[in-house]
């Protein structure tokens, strides 16, 4: 046992810790942010029709879908067709997931190591920054976590109280892979070790039930892949895929192309105290990746402990709740530390569940057997780490360092002379001081963006050069940038458009991101050419053929080769060669200019 709360305040003690999650989750939501605004376009596409909601369709005229199954988006949309399109409407969804996980964390660490460690744990995910900012924007990790966290919950049952809880935490981890694909799959030779070490039995049966979950697993992964491939009637091109297939987006650019060096690899400009400084989006490929200035200070402060904890419970391996969470963090930490495609640093709050099981049960089996040795040296490795972390920008609550170095050597003197329990909560203030603090800050921000990270400020601040010659071109890959306002010039230019009366207002040629306050702040008909980066096929050159015959289409936005990037795809290309062929440009005069050029078809 961790600590001992009084018995008549221990039931408040929970809905206090989700109290706590919600108010930094929620607080501030309705400034007015958007959160990733390529998402939030996607989200009112949806309202506008049945195929839209279904396949997740980027723009409101259903060319192209977002680069993930939609799942993550449903709740958003219906939370906005019952309380209207507003920046809180599509975060409530998440608020509601962030706290629903660390509840269900508390239950399914309950189950296998008490009451006072599923507490506590409980409290660390709430109090991850990473999870934190993640949870106060729209991307689908949130609700990823959620499924992963039920995943595990269903197998501790399943442990338990027999085989269809293993079909349960199957199905869970089913949605979280039409949440956000093979991300998903990565926990489950955690998921595998932990029924097989944690049930009796003839091996012979305890397979034959991993092999009926593997059955559940892949039709609650791929009902969605084979409803879209297979649909017979009209549905938006799947964005982000090669050939327009589902299939190929699962194990292409949202599956292996996440993992190969081969790929394209995103890159951005970060501000690093007070200085613009080039890096990738999580930082090189290595050990070292979830230490490293950009991420170190989303989810690694009590990464020390946790390993420590892993490396000396020898025997107890074979208990199935460290194989669970034991294995769900170091599987998932190799596969993130060493991935060569686009990998970014919010990745991590899905390790936070696994951190924070994993960092409580291993205070809980410390103060058991180690509390005036290895525990009090791993509370000052934590603690030297968080002093770390903060050093590497003191302008951003930079006294948490003394205050983390004080309290640390108070508590590590207490566990030493007088190791009571009173010792350990102290303890705890080193451990989780600092973390709390950035949490705070992130419950201040108003706006997470498309990069939502907690800490300095490391947004981007310019789109980066090309690398010379290399086989992997850093490049700035833009989906939605956090603008989710029209500015005066695209205002201008939308209402000049509207003159043509057609059923397509406008189309505009350029990546994701400057297509969405299109979508967010109009109710007009406005398409986005090329999905995510403006490089899908879609619309198609044929596409623009029967638009243009039929009368549809009279005017394109097209800022091709006016931005830094990536050479042009051949779907790009071909597309401007059309609009330069069919169309001609409209007198910058007419509707008062800008940085884009608008054309007439």
């Amino acid at each position: 046992m961790i600590t001992a709360a009084p018995p008549k305040t221990r039931p408040w003690v929970l809905p206090l810790v989700c109290l706590g999650a919600a108010v930094l989750y929620a607080w501030k939501i309705g400034a007015g942010q958007f959160g990733n605004t390529y998402y939030s376009a996607a989200v009112r596409s949806m309202t506008e029709s049945f195929p839209n909601f279904l396949f997740g369709s980027f723009d409101p005229y259903g060319v192209v879908t977002v680069d993930k199954p939609p799942f993550a988006l449903w709740p958003q949309a219906l939370s906005v067709l019952v309380f209207g399109y507003h920046g809180w409407a599509l975060l409530l969804p998440q608020v509601l997931e962030g706290v629903a996980a660390v509840f269900l964390l508390h239950r399914t660490v309950r189950l296998w190591a008490g009451e006072n460690v599923a507490l506590l744990a409980a409290a660390i995910l709430a109090l991850t920054p990473v999870t934190v900012i993640i949870n106060r924007d729209n991307n689908p990790d949130t609700l990823l976590v959620l499924f992963l966290v039920a995943a595990a919950y269903a197998l501790t049952r399943g442990l338990r109280d027999g085989r269809k809880w293993l079909w349960w935490c199957a199905f869970f981890v089913g949605c979280g892979f039409l949440t956000k694909m093979l991300q998903a799959w990565i926990i489950v030779p955690a998921l595998v070790a932990a029924y097989l070490a944690g049930t009796t039995g003839p091996l012979k049966r305890r397979l034959l039930d991993v092999l009926g979950a593997g059955l559940v697993l892949v039709v609650s992964s791929f009902w969605w892949i084979a409803l879209y491939d297979w649909w017979p009637g009209t549905k938006p091109y799947m964005g982000g895929s090669e050939n327009g297939s589902a299939w190929n987006l699962v194990f292409g650019y949202n599956g292996f192309g996440r993992l190969s060096a081969t790929g394209e690899s995103g890159g951005m400009m970060i501000m690093r105290n007070g200085q613009q400084t080039m890096s990738s989006f999580g930082g090189d490929p290595g050990p070292g990746r979830m230490f490293n200035d950009v991420v170190g200070g989303q989810i690694s402060w009590l990464l020390p402990l946790c390993l420590v904890v892993l490396a000396v419970l020898g025997r107890r391996w074979r208990d199935a709740g460290w194989l669970l969470w034991g294995g769900w963090l170091l599987v998932t930490t190799v596969v993130f530390s060493f991935a060569g495609g686009i990998w970014h640093p919010y990745y991590t709050t899905a390790l936070a569940p696994a951190v924070a099981a994993v960092a409580a049960a291993g205070l809980a089996l410390l103060w058991r057997q180690h509390r005036r040795t290895l525990l009090p040296l791993v509370v000052a490795l934590t603690a030297a780490w968080a002093f770390v972390l903060t050093a590497r920008d003191t302008t951003f609550y930079g006294w948490t360092r003394w205050a983390v170095l004080g309290t640390g050597i108070a508590a590590i003197a207490w566990l030493v002379v007088a190791p009571e329990r009173r010792a350990l909560v102290a303890a705890l203030v080193p451990l989780l001081l600092t973390p709390a603090v950035w949490s705070y800050a992130a419950a201040q921000s108003t706006s997470a963006g498309t990069l939502p990270a907690a800490g300095p400020a490391t947004g981007p601040a310019a789109p980066p050069p090309l690398s010379p010659g290399g086989p992997r071109p850093r490049i700035m890959l833009s989906g939605g940038d956090g603008t989710a306002r029209l500015s005066d010039e695209q205002r201008r230019i939308l209402d000049y458009a509207r003159r043509g009366g057609t059923e397509i207002t406008l189309a505009v040629n350029a990546e994701a991101g400057v297509v969405a306050p299109y979508l967010i702040d109009s109710d007009a008909t406005v398409i986005g050419m090329g999905g995510f980066g403006g490089r899908d096929d879609a619309p198609s050159v044929a596409q623009l053929d029967r638009w243009l015959a039929e009368g549809k289409l009279r005017f394109v936005l097209s800022n091709a080769g006016r931005r830094p990037g990536p050479p042009p795809s051949p779907a790009q290309a071909g597309r401007q060669r059309w609009i330069e062929g069919h169309c001609t440009t409209v007198d910058p005069a007419a509707y008062g200019g800008g940085a884009d050029t608008l054309y007439r078809c």
